[in-house]
């Protein structure tokens, strides 16, 4: 695993649709999502993310969806070789549960934590080790970009209007600037951006 020199970074994930929405209206829908997420820039992506991290950070919501599915995938038929490295990984990884109401962790080599996004972060960033990587739980990302507390911001940008659902970005976002490191198209008009947060020495 990658050790980060000079501090942990944070690096935040997440899928958004052409007009800023990580959902649509109904969450529940997934059908959107799902032409790109197999796409092999999304899955490359993915790699790119997961490989430098020592530790994943999550929403309740978001482990319980995650840790619910990707564990299935190791023994699937047929399954993507790298979809499979990434299951692997989410399992063996140490996790982070950010929840108020969970008492005990269903998952292996999982911690929850119950305080606030920000303090949690902090709590990390004082320990040794890789990136933080914050997937797709868009609570907790959303909370980090307004405690200007990402320093690498990846999405992936699906060609698609979704007309309503929640935005990633609000208003009211701590004014910086960001560098562009990285930008993939991919199949069916998939296109991924990361930008790394510009701070002054």
């Amino acid at each position: 695993m990658t050790e980060q020199t000079g501090g942990r970074r944070v690096v935040t994930n997440m899928s958004i649709s052409l007009d800023g929405r990580y959902a649509a209206p109904d969450p529940l829908d997934m059908g959107w999502v799902m032409p790109y997420a197999v796409t092999d820039v999304a899955r490359d992506h993915l790699m790119s993310l997961w490989e430098p991290a020592t530790t994943a950070l999550l929403g309740r919501v978001n482990a319980e969806g995650f840790l619910g599915f990707w564990p299935t995938v190791i023994d699937q038929e047929g399954a993507d070789p790298r979809d499979v490295a990434f299951a692997k990984w989410l399992v063996d990884v140490d996790k982070v549960v950010l929840s108020s109401t969970l008492a005990e962790a269903p998952w292996e080599r999982t911690t929850i934590v119950d305080k606030p996004t920000v303090e949690a972060v902090a709590d990390l960033k004082a320990t040794e080790g890789g990136d933080i990587v914050v997937l797709s739980s868009a609570s907790v990302i959303k909370a980090l970009l307004a405690a200007d507390q990402v320093d690498r911001l990846s999405l992936a940008v699906f060609p698609i209007f979704l007309g309503g659902g929640p935005r990633l970005f609000d208003d009211a976002l701590p004014a910086g600037r960001w560098e562009l490191v990285s930008q993939t198209a991919g199949e069916h008009g998939t296109l991924v951006l990361v930008y790394d947060r510009i701070r002054q020495a």
